[in-house]
């Protein structure tokens, strides 16, 4: 385990670890790694935390997880066998329990048996399976991880699937560059749009997010396809869809553009978030491939490579469903293929997403909705959507309620008659014709009408009259200045918050990582902006932190001096990562008092640790007076003012933003009047 995973282990920072190596000579030594980020053993560790009154007990989810990212063979190859032996147990329960019975060598001896029953059934027969039956010198290092991850799935509300959701997302959270992520709620809107389907295919299937969406309306018989170019995130991912589904799950590994592995599937859905910008894609030896129908692309044009294929492994009239960057829309380069698409109506829609959507989140991604043509139509329409105007506030996010809303009901009208009354700012349908001339430029925003003008003009008068409230507001909060040659008050002896939570005045908990409720997440954007809650969590068994009234959160990563007292409203969210939540006895300990005196910058400056990119603030260290609750609360009383003036401050500055960009905009394309 790393000093990171130390950290968790005992609920501190980094900068803890590193004093307690330099302080105490019989800290662990090192048993691998590197000499700037070295690995120490899990138990070792455990037992120096425990006597040393640090740590009272392992938590079985973080023993588990450690496991997994010490395992001799890499993280990949221990979650594969835990991943089998979960299969086993939610499948199988008896052949586990009767191998697990023994000594580890008889386990490890027993398992590859009892395995290939369940991996025959489930992935069809081996050597042509995807995911390989461990052999029996293989799995014995990872007898103690395996026991453990059964442990843990035969623990109260947990179970095989979540288990396995939570040790993937805790890799998958581990390693972010390594991995692009579709997000559920983008996942699920693709499998809305694309409809019920009995066969689905993801080409580029990733960690399965897309299939796994797709299968979430079980259907009899449903079988889900998928490849990917990575061999252990195919077996990860066959396994991740198989615990949480009843489908035929075949997933096999390879580059789908070069080495396709479903020559001949016809799938009545296919469902792709394919790589982006792309040069090496195989432009030069597939030249002559039978899948480019509709033109050959160009080498910078990967992503209608990607679309070809999809549209060549479903059925005729099935459906594909492709994200895509928002410059395949119109670059020049792409201009045959797209025009051809349109000509023989196979591309049906091109809805632009906000920008958040997924990866990467700084640009406003597309939709394309396709299906496999029978015959080209009459007259053939296009839809074209712009869901930018739900782009979330910061980095949380669009909202996902009012694109999932205006999306899928523009496309449901659509789908029934192919066609839609316009929808000005919105949707709209365009003749094929109009869509066919030099650029083929697909980009919605460049063929949607603006907002009508009674609208803007009446959205505009709400947020200036809503800016003016707000400013009378603000003036009425602003604080008086101190009055000029007044002493400095005495100086009073202090306390920390490490203090304090060792006496029990206060409980001192850390985000999580995942969590099997789906509730908003507080994540440490929203903190330091003010904002709401925001955020998702991966799904795992792991249990989150639910924030309730008067708890103060703190974020420990960046710098800023902010501490966050929640109310009603926020009360109920989970503990994003990032972030420390205090919770105080309220017989000891008013928490406005306590997040006024944690704001202090000097008292930051004191608790904060620099490494070379980033600041991190260890929040046991961080000092406050101490007071009587009357006084406390006398403190309480002023932070809470100054904390209304500041949001309402937070208030009109966004309210300013909005009011100048709509009176921009409604100048510029004539929906205001310069003369009013």
């Amino acid at each position: 385990m790393t000093a990171a995973g130390i950290a968790r282990l005992a609920g501190v920072g980094r900068a803890a670890v590193s004093n307690w190596r330099r302080r105490h000579a019989d800290f662990p030594q090192p048993v691998g790694g590197t000499e700037t980020s070295p690995s120490f053993a899990l138990a070792d560790v455990e037992a120096w935390l425990r006597a040393q009154g640090k740590l009272a007990e392992v938590p079985p989810r973080e023993r588990v997880w450690q496991q997994v990212a010490g395992h001799p063979d890499g993280p990949a190859t221990a979650l594969a066998h835990t991943g089998c032996v979960l299969l086993l147990i939610h499948d199988r329960p008896p052949l586990w329990l009767e191998a697990s019975a023994g000594s580890d060598e008889r386990l490890a001896a027993m398992l590859p048996a009892a395995l290939d029953h369940v991996l025959d059934a489930r992935f069809g027969p081996a050597p042509d399976r995807t995911v390989p039956t461990p052999i029996a010198p293989r799995l014995l290092p990872s007898v103690p991880l395996l026991r453990g991850a059964a442990e843990l799935a035969a623990g109260p509300g947990a179970g095989a699937r979540r288990t396995f959701e939570f040790l993937l997302g805790r890799h998958l959270d581990a390693n972010p560059r390594q991995y692009t992520l579709t997000p559920d709620p983008l996942a699920e809107l693709m499998a809305e749009l694309a409809g019920p389907a009995r066969t689905v295919l993801d080409p580029a299937c990733g960690t399965g997010t897309l299939l796994r969406a797709a299968a979430a309306a079980t259907r009899p018989g449903q079988e889900l396809y998928g490849q990917d170019d990575d061999p252990a995130l195919a077996t990860l991912t066959a396994l991740r869809l198989a615990l949480s589904t009843d489908a035929t799950v075949r997933v096999a590994p390879g580059d789908s553009l070069r080495a396709d592995a479903l020559p001949g599937l016809r799938a009545d859905t296919a469902l792709c978030h394919p790589p982006f910008n792309e040069r090496n894609w195989g432009h030069d030896e597939l030249a002559y491939d039978p899948r480019w129908e509709y033109g050959f692309p160009a080498r910078t044009e990967s992503e209608l490579a990607w679309v070809q294929h999809a549209l060549a492994r479903v059925r005729v009239g099935g459906t594909a469903v492709v994200l895509m960057p928002p410059a395949a829309a119109s670059r020049r380069s792409g201009r045959r293929v797209r025009a051809d698409l349109l000509r023989r109506g196979a591309l049906r829609a091109v809805i632009a997403l906000p920008a958040g959507a997924a990866p990467p989140y700084s640009l406003p991604l597309h939709l394309w909705v396709l299906r496999r043509p029978e015959k080209a139509p009459a007259q053939p329409e296009v839809l074209l959507a712009d869901t930018g105007q739900f782009a979330g506030e910061g980095r949380g996010g669009p909202d996902w309620r009012s694109v999932r809303e205006a999306v899928l009901d523009a496309w449901s009208a659509f789908d029934r008659t192919g066609r839609l009354d316009e929808r000005p700012g919105l949707a709209r349908t365009l003749p094929v014709i109009e869509l066919l001339d030099d650029d083929v430029d697909l980009a919605p925003a460049r063929h949607l009408p603006p907002p009508t003008a009674t609208g803007a003009g009446g959205r505009l008068t709400d947020v200036r009259e809503r800016l003016d409230e707000t400013l009378r507001l603000t003036a009425e909060l602003a604080p008086a200045a101190p009055a000029p040659g007044r002493a400095a008050a005495p100086r009073r002896p202090l306390t920390t918050v490490g203090e304090l939570a060792r006496g029990g005045a206060l409980t001192l908990r850390t985000g999580t990582h995942g969590g099997h409720a789906r509730v908003p997440v507080l994540t440490d954007h929203d903190v330091l902006a003010g904002t709401a809650p925001s955020g998702t969590l991966p799904e795992s068994d792991e249990e989150p932190v639910l924030t309730e009234p008067g708890d103060v959160v703190v974020p420990v990563l960046g710098g800023g001096t902010v501490a966050r007292v929640v109310d009603a409203a926020t009360a109920g969210a989970a503990l994003g990562r990032n972030l420390v939540l205090l919770r105080p006895d309220p017989a000891a300990l008013d928490p406005w008092f306590l997040a006024g005196f944690l704001r202090g910058t000097a008292n930051h400056r004191q608790a904060s640790s620099y490494a070379s990119t980033a600041t991190r603030l260890d929040v046991r260290r961080l000092q406050l007076p101490r007071l009587p609750l009357d006084a406390q609360r006398g403190y309480g009383d002023r932070f809470r003012a100054l904390d209304e003036f500041e949001r309402a401050l937070r208030l009109a500055g966004r309210l300013g933003e909005q009011l100048v960009r709509g009176m921009y905009d409604g100048l510029t394309d004539g929906t205001v009047d310069p003369g009013r």
